[in-house]
C-alpha cells in the first residue's frame, strides 16, 4: 500500500450540524494526500464509525464531501462517526496521473487507507475496533475490492446499487465518464488486455474470484429498475458470495432505479443503520 497512512488532520474550526460537527480532514494514501470530511456526533466517546466510498463523480466539478450526503447525515444522526473520503483526483486530494490506466484501483487503496488512518488516529470519539464500510455504485465495487484485499479490516459492509463484482462487466462504465473515453479504454487495455472473463489479468481485477477471502457480513441493496448497474450484477454477486459460504443480506426494491427515492430510499437507509448496529 505504499507509505503508511497518517492520522486524519483536522482544522481547528469545524462546521456545526444538528447531530454532529463536521471537520475537513486529510490523510495519506501511498504518496498522496487524500481529502474528505469527518462527522463527529456531539459528545461522542468510543462510538462506532463508518467509512463511506462514493460512486462516480466528475473530478472536474466535484466538491469535497458532495456525494452520499444522505448516508452521511443518516449515519451521523444514528450516532456513528462518519469518515467520507473524496478519493485521489477529487476535491482537495493530490493527483494520480495513472488512475485511468489502472481501472481506478487507486480508489480501493484510498478506502483501505481511510480505515487505517481512522483507526490510527486514536480519536476519543471512535472505537477503533468498531468500523464499518458503506459503498454506493462504483463505491460498492470498491467495497467488494476492500473486502477481498483486506479481510478483517472492517466489521461489516453495506453496498448500495453496486457495480458488478466481475471487472469485465464494469469496464464500459468505468471508462465512459472520462473526457476522452477512447484514450481511457486504450490505456486500460494496454495494462490488462481486452476485457475478458477468461483472462488471468481480468480475473485478478475481479473481486468475485476472491470471495472466499471475505470474513465480514455483507448487506446489499439494489433497485430492480436500475439501468446503470443492472440487477443481474448483484444477483451474480450474491450467488457467488453464498457459494463461497459467506453471510449476505440482500434487499431488492421493486421499480427503483439506480438512485433510489421515496419510501424505498428511506427503507434502504433504515436497513443500513440496523445492519451496522447489529454487526459493528
Amino acid at each position: 500500500m505504499g507509505s503508511p497512512p497518517t492520522q486524519p488532520s483536522l482544522p481547528p474550526a469545524p462546521r456545526s450540524r444538528a447531530a454532529s460537527r463536521t471537520y475537513a480532514m486529510s490523510y495519506r494514501s501511498e504518496e498522496l494526500r487524500i481529502s474528505g470530511l469527518l462527522h463527529v456526533p456531539h459528545h461522542a466517546v468510543d462510538r462506532p464509525a463508518a467509512v463511506l466510498a462514493h460512486g462516480y463523480q466528475n473530478p472536474r466539478t466535484y466538491r469535497s464531501g458532495h456525494a452520499m450526503t444522505d448516508v452521511q447525515d443518516r449515519l451521523a444522526r444514528a450516532g456513528y462517526v462518519v469518515m467520507f473520503t473524496d478519493y485521489r483526483n477529487h476535491g482537495g486530494s493530490d493527483h494520480d496521473s495513472d488512475l485511468d490506466a489502472t481501472l481506478r484501483t487507486g480508489y480501493t487503496v484510498d478506502v483501505v487507507n481511510a480505515v487505517v488512518a481512522l483507526r490510527r488516529a486514536r480519536l476519543d470519539a471512535v472505537d477503533p475496533d468498531r468500523i464499518g464500510l458503506v459503498g454506493r455504485s462504483m463505491g460498492g465495487g470498491i467495497t467488494y475490492n476492500v473486502l477481498v484485499s483486506r479481510p478483517g479490516l472492517v466489521k461489516a459492509a453495506v453496498v448500495l446499487s453496486p457495480m458488478s463484482s466481475s471487472a469485465p462487466d464494469g469496464v464500459e462504465i468505468m471508462t465512459r465518464p472520462a473526457a476522452t473515453r477512447a484514450w481511457s479504454l486504450a490505456a486500460v487495455q494496454a495494462s490488462y488486455g481486452p476485457p475478458d472473463e477468461d483472462s488471468a489479468a481480468w480475473q485478478d481485477l475481479s473481486p468475485r474470484r476472491f470471495f472466499e477471502r471475505v470474513t465480514e457480513p455483507v448487506q446489499i441493496h439494489h433497485g430492480t429498475a436500475d439501468r446503470t448497474c443492472p440487477p443481474a450484477w448483484t444477483a451474480a454477486s450474491v450467488d457467488a458470495l453464498r457459494a463461497a459460504g459467506k453471510e449476505v443480506d440482500v434487499h431488492w426494491y421493486p421499480g427503483q432505479g439506480h438512485r433510489m427515492s421515496g419510501a424505498g430510499h428511506d427503507l434502504s437507509l433504515a436497513r443500513t443503520v440496523a445492519f451496522l448496529d447489529a454487526h459493528v
